[in-house]
């Protein structure tokens, strides 16, 4: 027995709130569209929706509910996503100071990594090593999965109606992004781009590290 439509239609919009909202996600498929390439943004959107599944599996399956209950492996995942995402922003701003890395030139473009699987396990890791979304699969799926249904069959889903609506909206900001690929590439706005990316994602990183004085 799968979720009912109506089920799945109340689910969807809760998830869809989330979906829209800038976030980390939007800033790494953004940056990855306007200074790398298709590819790799493709990548980053797949890694990401691959994380979403398996935070939904191991919430429907009770795992993430373990894992926040034990403060040990919730602070190890914690800070563990709280340096890489520091790392991954770090990398960035350091590349739109020496202007050099993924970003072109204003004369010709630069040879960038657009490869689809580097991006696929940025996404993925990023989306894996945030326990918040454990901590938000742990505390919504049980509002929509009865006690006497399959659990697994429906957080899986549930968590493919939030990787669809996920998809769709990430694909749209990268053809987006695509529509204007020779001006985001060059130097100066790609260099703004790493820049503000950047210290976005090691503003998620350093929120993340700081949330536990208050847990």
């Amino acid at each position: 027995m799968l979720p009912s439509v109506a089920v799945l239609f109340s689910f969807s919009l809760v998830v869809a709130v989330l979906t829209v909202t800038p976030g980390l996600d939007t800033a790494l498929v953004l940056r990855s569209a306007a200074v790398t390439g298709p590819r790799r943004a493709f990548g980053v959107i797949a890694g990401i929706q691959a994380g979403t599944l398996l935070w939904g599996l191991l919430a429907a399956v009770g795992v993430s509910a373990l894992l926040l209950a034990s403060a040990q492996v919730y602070e190890t995942v914690r800070l563990v996503g709280a340096a890489y995402l520091v790392w991954v922003g770090g990398r960035m701003l350091w590349s739109a100071f020496r202007g050099s890395g993924d970003i072109a030139t204003d004369a010709a473009p630069a040879a960038v990594d657009d490869s689809f699987i580097r991006g696929w396990s940025q996404g993925a890791l990023t989306n894996v090593l945030n326990p918040k979304m454990g901590a938000f699969y742990v505390a919504l799926l049980p509002q929509f999965i009865p006690e006497s249904a399959p659990h697994v069959s429906w957080g899986l889903a549930l968590a493919g109606v939030h990787v669809l609506l996920g998809t769709v909206w990430l694909t749209l900001l990268v053809l987006v992004a695509r529509r204007f690929t020779q001006w985001l590439q060059r130097r100066r706005v790609a260099r703004t781009i790493d820049g503000v990316a950047g210290t976005a994602i090691i503003g998620f990183g350093v929120g993340l590290a700081l949330e536990g004085g208050s847990r």
